[in-house]
């Protein structure tokens, strides 16, 4: 498969087709250019500020780019690798509106903390770009560079500030394990390469649906699938931090600044999802007998690890960061249960679909509050929460909400990705399954509202929070947000029926 461009206009339709990409890459070095060509004495709060406000600017225009994009009502192909469908676009508009989240609320947080802010803006267009190349990626290498170039700019973030001993232990064990789950995910790549003879996800796909089929003279070859789908998985598994290859996560969201660890649990998670779902809904799919044992295995063993380790957590960052190893045990249950035919509405993807959508704005409204009172406090210890609702009942209440919604209680975002892709499971007699997701939401209960009560019931005449003014916006619009997918969630539903609808008609 090859892209062939007769003429002009084929050219300008594919640079039409990735708009989003190209707006970040413009973004992402004109911040870079315009710092090198600024007076080094000129740079202070005010040339943060407008880093800040450009950078904004690019994303909110590579949102926007997306969000008119969304009326494709077929699937379309750029240069021949990236595919941009109504799957594409979902996750493209999910990782943009978080990373939108996060600048407007991190911004200063970070600004305050690094001289170096032209070069923290410029990783973050680009590590924005890496995750929107990573959601339209239908052939191997791309989906190989995309994540690699996704990593490599999260390595440098999550380390970015040089002074504090912390981040740079958060970003070593990241790339020291990272380098790992590449090296392993490269294998299996090439593993897929050297049995199929192709690159592309739809001849992958093909070409294992012929040896399914009986065909001797490739029968024996499709044998390579399993091992392929194996190490391909264990790579692709460490950035969405499934257990057991999660070990990252915890020690670098929590010496990470809060900025960058929020956009890790939530956008990086999300376009590690995509990955998974292109590569095993479409280019896996003839074999999805067999990785659907290997996912559900996965499933149990990631929310139940992650649960149990979050008990024991008295830094409430921390037991986010293993709260979030669980939230992926949970998703992983939309794709265990996918299929082509659901008369019940719930095909599994959809609800990947939802759950991500939802965890993006529960998630970062959680962390976001947990900024806040790091902001006053300087301590993320679960102390530094005693009394909250008396010193700022509003960061209190919200909190309360998003804490509700990772639960999974009724009238919030977080219920709705939990019912349908518990749902799914069940529809499709995963019954197993669905019991240990029961038993792990029970647990994660416990943690979640241990909060709430050192917030409500106990006391503390400690300092009054007064969150900055682009954390209070980001935290309303994750609010709002939450309560909304709860409450009226009919138009996500319709929004993500679509997208689930146009990459399963491609894997039939």
């Amino acid at each position: 498969m090859s892209a062939v461009f007769p003429n002009g206009g084929a050219v300008l339709n594919d640079l039409g087709l990735i708009l989003p990409e190209i707006i970040l890459l413009i973004g992402g070095l004109f911040i870079f250019c315009l710092d090198v060509a600024s007076d080094p004495k000129a740079q202070g709060k005010r040339t943060g500020a407008s880093y800040m406000a450009l950078s904004i600017l690019f994303i909110a225009a590579a949102l926007l780019a997306s969000m008119l994009q969304l009326k494709v009502t077929e699937p379309q192909v750029a240069y021949g690798m990236m595919t941009i469908d109504g799957f594409a676009m979902f996750i493209k508009v999910t990782i943009l509106t978080g990373m939108l989240l996060v600048a407007i609320a991190g911004g200063g947080y970070m600004n305050k903390r690094t001289e170096n802010r032209s070069e923290f803006w410029t990783f973050f267009i680009m590590v924005s770009l890496a995750m929107c190349v990573a959601a339209s990626a239908n052939n191997l290498v791309l989906i190989y560079i995309a994540i690699e170039f996704l990593s490599i700019t999260s390595y440098m973030l999550a380390g970015f500030l040089r002074a504090d001993r912390r981040s740079n232990e958060a970003g070593l064990k990241y790339f020291l394990y990272g380098s790992v789950a590449s090296a392993v995910m490269l294998y299996g790549i090439s593993l897929l390469y050297g049995a199929t003879g192709s690159l592309y996800l739809s001849d992958i796909a093909t070409f294992f649906a012929a040896a399914m089929e009986g065909h001797e003279s490739i029968q024996g070859i499709a044998f390579a699938a399993i091992p392929a789908t194996v190490l391909t998985l264990a790579g692709l598994g460490f950035k969405a931090s499934l257990a057991p290859f999660y070990q990252w996560a915890p020690d670098t969201y929590d010496g990470s600044p809060t900025p960058v660890a929020t956009y890790l649990s939530t956008a990086s998670k999300t376009a590690a999802f995509a990955v998974i779902v292109r590569v095993f809904v479409v280019g896996l799919a003839p074999f999805q007998v067999n990785w659907v044992p290997i996912l559900a295995g996965l499933s149990i063993i990631t929310m139940t690890m992650g649960n149990l380790a979050a008990l024991r957590q008295t830094n409430v960052k921390r037991m986010l960061a293993y709260s979030s190893v669980a939230q992926a045990g949970y998703i992983l249950m939309g794709l265990v249960a996918v299929t082509t035919f659901s008369t019940s509405g719930m095909d599994g993807l959809n609800g990947v679909l939802l759950y991500l959508f939802a965890y993006l704005f529960t998630n970062v409204g959680a962390f976001l509050v947990i900024m806040a009172v790091e902001e006053t406090t300087g301590s993320t210890e679960l102390s530094a929460f005693h009394g909250l609702i008396h010193r700022a009942p509003g960061l209190a209440v919200m909190f309360v909400i998003f804490l509700l919604s990772l639960t999974g209680i009724p009238l919030t975002g977080g219920f709705l990705g939990k019912f349908y892709v518990f749902g799914a499971a069940i529809q499709h007699q995963y019954f197993w399954l669905a019991a240990a997701g029961l038993v792990n939401a029970g647990i994660a209960a416990f943690y979640y509202l241990n909060v709430v009560r050192t917030m409500f019931f106990t006391d503390d005449k400690g300092t009054v929070l007064n969150a900055p003014m682009g954390i209070q916006i980001s935290l309303v619009i994750c609010t709002v947000a939450t309560l909304w997918m709860g409450v009226y969630p009919a138009t996500v539903i319709e929004w993500v029926n679509t997208a689930s609808a146009q990459i399963l008609a491609v894997a039939q």
